[in-house]
């Protein structure tokens, strides 16, 4: 089994990302990850989806999505065809920075987003694996809260939203 991207490009209509899970829910397969956001042409959203499963079944799923009324194109990609990130923000305690974690910071290439009198908040931009990664290491500095973003990806292949459109 591989990590795949599936994207889909719909309207904004209310339930379209109901129908879309549905379709793993019934087949048993789980999302990893998903994120839904406007695109860069109006009126049109992108659905990302992350899944762990085979070809065979990316394809299925691909072909059922792009079955429902309101879904304009879905297609899929392997890790290799896209390039992705997501967001991580963690909230640690003020009183537990000092050097260390200053350079355990710095090494990361995280940034302080928020200074509250009590805690800060961190935030890194990468792959699960890095974002997973600091995130074992800030529990030692107790950690408060974490949040992680789903795949945010575009295509690696040179094709536009303008194109899949017409």
């Amino acid at each position: 089994m591989k990590r795949y991207t599936i994207f889909v490009i719909t309207e904004n209509f209310i339930g379209i990302l109901n129908r879309i899970t549905i379709i793993f829910t019934r087949r048993g397969i789980n999302i990893d990850a998903l994120t839904a956001s406007e695109s860069s042409v109006k009126g049109v959203h992108r659905i990302t989806i992350e899944v762990t499963a085979t070809e065979d079944t990316v394809i299925h799923l691909t072909k059922q999505i792009e079955k429902i009324v309101d879904v304009i194109n879905a297609f899929y990609h392997q890790d290799e065809g896209v390039v992705y990130q997501e967001i991580a923000l963690y909230k640690i305690p003020v009183a537990r920075l000092d050097a260390g974690l200053e350079k355990i910071i710095r090494q990361h290439h995280a940034k302080i987003i928020a200074a509250e009198p009590e805690f800060v908040v961190l935030e890194l931009s990468g792959h699960k694996e890095q974002t997973q990664e600091l995130l074992e290491i800030l529990k030692g500095y107790g950690l408060l809260e974490f949040a992680r973003s789903g795949r945010v990806a575009v295509a690696r292949r040179m094709l536009t939203l303008e194109k899949i459109l017409t």
